[in-house]
């Protein structure tokens, strides 16, 4: 399609497509030329602040072909501009792009008139609201124009649903008709390979939300709705279980760690609470629990002190801590487990035994107390057997070594019972805070992390709503058929 100026001889063969056109303006000496005339009727203005697109560049739309025939800036009041791109394809359809403030609208013309009320209009069963009544003028242009220019005072009506709108721009008696919908930056970038688009201020007329709220408030209460399910189904089909209880004696775990018998937990993860409880009383004890995975060999652990203070002091009594402390191992999964313990008190663990009496072969030791006792300790099974009668006890060391009862021999073990240094306090002062009692209970899924992830889906419906409403009411902001209120 070649035209050219009959003012200054430019050659104007910018389109890769022919189409009728009735004028056009010449893109060297900015010439209003009618088609056929060798005169021009004007010098229009060039259009250049925040224009990114050229006639003639080709651009792809929605997988069909356009190439831009004109450019118009459209002017409303002293301030106010946007920018308005004419399209056309090979098979003829007319297009255009509106861009004002940064944001996008993709408008079709339609060849039927909408119903227009009051504040609203209907157009293929929607309403759409009334959004702003604009008179508006040509500023600048530059292209090829298939009717003439109208350089008069022109009238658009626009009215919004969401992120769709339908306009009617009047001129006179002429009166065209378009249906339109946001169209993103990152669209017109790919549509046509540019990089540098109009700085993007405020909202769109119909520039839609981050996301859509209500699609994303039903996939949360249906997200809610399977989580409730499942709390139901873990709470009815589970109840606490104890997988470990026992009173362990220091004495036991002295210098090292006990093994428990394996377990196996059955169900979601839950918390595993452990209960420690010893006889302190002016003293502390201290419980050490590792939870080891059979399968894994992952061990969690944790420590716990048990302590209890009192006294009497100004004439008052007090006391502090406790014999018994509760703490949780969260988030255990099924599985098959057991636990390591170790535990320790205030002054550590003696056995008096150690330094008893220890006959050769015998497999025992012997220790007295204060009060004459003997107390005999099978080495084996860690037994005790306690002896007021000395003859009963030297029949015992007799029938359990072998030795002879001579007179010789005899005057020898009672040579050693009568040295014997007592041991004082015992068996008392060993019974007293001797064990500690563990047990361990695992818990149901805790309500508390299925409440939190509720108030979480509550929250997010919540300021998602909240947002959105802020987003729509800057949005209509500058209409003058608001849908909220305004709050000055």
């Amino acid at each position: 399609m070649d035209h050219i100026c009959p003012i200054c001889q430019t050659n104007n063969n910018q389109m890769a497509i022919d189409f009728a056109i009735e004028e056009f303006i010449c893109s060297h000496c900015d010439k209003l030329i009618t088609v056929g005339k060798t005169t021009a009727s004007k010098t229009i203005k060039k259009p250049v602040e925040n224009v990114v697109l050229e006639v003639g560049r080709k651009g792809i739309l929605y997988g069909t072909e356009y190439w831009v025939m004109n450019i118009v800036i459209k002017k409303y009041g002293s301030d106010t501009f946007w920018r308005e791109y004419a399209l056309k394809d090979k098979a003829g359809n007319n297009i255009f792009l509106s861009e004002s403030d940064g944001h996008w609208v993709v408008l079709c013309p339609v060849d039927f008139a909408f119903k227009e009320y009051k504040y609203y209009a209907e157009a293929n069963g929607k309403n759409y609201r009334w959004y702003e009544t604009t008179p508006c003028s040509i500023y600048a242009a530059t292209g090829f124009f298939e009717d003439k220019l109208q350089f008069g005072l022109a009238t658009y009506k626009e009215y919004v649903n969401g992120a769709e709108m339908i306009s009617r721009e009047e001129y006179g008696a002429s009166k065209e008709f378009f249906n339109g919908k946001h169209i993103s930056r990152s669209e017109i970038r790919k549509a046509f390979g540019i990089k540098e688009l109009p700085y993007r201020t405020g909202i769109g007329i119909v520039q839609p939300f981050a996301y859509n709220v209500r699609q994303s408030t039903n996939i949360m209460a249906v997200t809610a709705l399977l989580i409730c399910l499942l709390q139901l189904y873990v709470v009815t089909s589970r109840s606490n279980q104890t997988v470990f209880e026992q009173n362990i004696n220091f004495a036991e775990v002295n210098d090292k760690e006990m093994v428990s018998k394996s377990f196996t937990l059955s169900g979601g993860s839950a918390p595993l609470k452990i209960h420690a409880f010893s006889d302190v009383d002016n003293s502390w004890a201290n419980v050490g629990v590792s939870l080891v995975n059979e399968k894994t060999n992952e061990v969690i652990s944790a420590s716990k002190d048990i302590e209890r203070y009192s006294g009497f002091e100004d004439g008052e009594s007090w006391s502090e801590g406790s014999k018994s402390e509760d703490f949780n191992i969260c988030g255990i999964p099924g599985g098959t487990y057991h636990f390591l313990i170790s535990a320790e008190k205030e002054g550590g663990v003696a056995d008096p035994f150690k330094s008893g009496f220890r006959p050769e072969k015998g497999g025992f030791s012997i220790i007295q107390n204060e009060t004459g006792t003997f107390f005999l300790q099978n080495d084996k099974d860690k037994s005790i057997s306690s002896y007021t009668d000395k003859q009963a006890l030297k029949n015992t060391i007799i029938e359990k070594t072998g030795l002879l009862n001579t007179p010789k021999e005899m005057g020898k073990l009672d040579s050693i019972l009568i040295n014997m240094v007592p041991d004082y306090g015992y068996p008392s002062k060993y019974e007293q805070n001797a064990s500690v009692k563990i047990k361990a209970i695992w818990l149901p899924v805790s309500f508390w992390n299925f409440a939190i992830v509720l108030i979480c889906l509550v929250l997010f419906a919540g300021l998602s709503y909240l947002a959105k409403r802020i987003f729509e009411t800057n949005k209509w902001k500058n209409s003058s058929n608001s849908p909220y209120p305004s709050t000055n």
